[in-house]
């Protein structure tokens, strides 16, 4: 178990790198001379694309991987393993319609030599046949569902069934009775409810559905749920369990609540991540959550990705920023090596990410598994509490370490 450190980062430091002009070194970052579809570079430029939800139902989502990744370029001269970067952002938006025509700009008419981002698991799934066709790795920085052909694909995040498989067993142990188990009817909620029912399931859990099987709520135009909790009211639940992201957990939180089973514990993967704690305010209180990442974990990568991240934010880091922030260190790495090798190409950074090993990162240290080339990592619980004069996420205990 990691205490709560009194001594954990505030994230209230000085800011201290000149105002906008990491921001103009990324936008501006050389336009000429791209490498494009891991042909190399005669200029030492490479080519990446982002894809990451930036309108929707995700979008708080989504800003965040595209600023991890930023992050990184920010505070290491726009470079990533001595090369200069070209990065090019394109919206996802809520999934795959809009998903894959801008992965396929970024593929075939802008010719990156990396894929990352990617919010949904459904928009992961649409976009790797691209990928997959040209040879470029895909280094995903979201929950991933999983994938049969991994030669060029790479998550820096988690799979999608994982944080739910991590706290059944917790939740199993602390809650006298039934669990109720609800979240959105898409392939990222239907993965991680899976994680979750069926571990909760194997350790002898109980469901509180009357059929005994998660409750779906359509995405992405639910927006009342005071419906379903009034059904949840209406069984012998002792506790919620649910998934839910960006603006949908938003009014999930805030109806919860206001609703007739506000006393009954809420245990979410997501719920209260992010810029989405802040519009939920007290209604978030006493939320536990489990993730792969709080922020504020004490040690040296997270003391400087937090004070590097509140710098330009204002905020608490999120596992989001993170896992993205953690998709450009892998690059950075890789590309690194690969250079030392000879060219620098699309294959040859893949070949780089496949030999790393250990990578420290702001979440503790983790590695690439060899069967779904998924970090190894530990996860952890945390709770809403107040932290100073805000709420915050705060770290209660480590409850499990997966990955493959």
């Amino acid at each position: 178990m990691f205490p709560f450190a009194p001594s954990a980062p505030r994230h209230r430091r000085a800011r201290f790198r000149a105002a906008g002009a990491a921001a103009l070194a990324l936008g501006l970052a050389a336009a000429t001379g791209c490498s494009g579809g891991g042909s190399g570079s005669s200029d030492d430029t490479v080519k990446i694309g982002l894809v990451a939800s930036l309108s929707g139902t995700y979008e708080p989502v989504g800003t965040e991987l595209r600023d991890g990744f930023k992050l990184y370029l920010d505070t290491h001269g726009n470079k990533l393993g001595g090369r200069k970067v070209e990065l090019i952002v394109a919206d996802e938006g809520d999934g795959p319609p809009t998903a894959v025509p801008a992965a396929t700009k970024l593929v075939k008419k802008d010719k990156v030599d990396v894929l990352t981002g990617l919010v949904g698991g459904g928009s992961v799934n649409a976009v790797l046949p691209l990928t997959q066709q040209a040879k470029i790795p895909f280094l995903g920085s979201n929950a991933r569902p999983p994938v049969k052909d991994i030669e060029y694909v790479w998550t820096t995040s988690f799979l999608s069934d994982e944080p739910g498989k991590a706290i059944a067993p917790y939740i199993k142990e602390k809650v006298d009775g039934p669990v109720y188990a609800i979240g959105p009817d898409y392939q990222g909620g239907h993965d991680e409810l899976r994680g979750f029912t069926d571990e909760f399931k194997r350790v002898k859990g109980k469901l509180a559905n009357p059929d005994g099987k998660t409750t779906w709520t359509p995405f992405p135009k639910t927006t009342n749920f005071m419906p379903y909790f009034a059904e949840i009211a209406k069984t012998d639940a002792k506790a919620v369990y649910c998934f839910y992201a960006g603006k949908a957990a938003i009014d999930f939180a805030k109806q919860y609540a206001q609703s007739d089973i506000a006393d009954l514990p809420l245990y979410t993967a997501f719920v209260t991540e992010g810029s989405v704690l802040q519009a939920q305010g007290p209604a978030a209180k006493d939320i536990y959550s489990v993730l792969n990442y709080a922020a504020d974990l004490d040690n040296e990568a997270n003391r400087k990705f937090a004070a590097d991240w509140t710098a330009e934010h204002e905020t608490q880091p999120t596992t989001y920023a993170m896992a993205s922030y953690d998709a450009a260190a892998v690059l950075d790495k890789a590309i690194a090596d690969a250079a030392k090798d000879g060219d620098v190409t699309s294959q040859t950074i893949n070949k780089a990410i496949a030999g790393l090993g250990q990578i420290d990162s702001p979440r503790g240290a983790w590695e690439f598994g060899d069967k779904a080339h998924s970090p190894v990592q530990t996860w952890y619980l945390r709770q809403v509490r107040p932290d100073g004069s805000k709420l915050a996420n705060v770290m209660v205990q480590d409850l499990a370490t997966l990955g493959s």
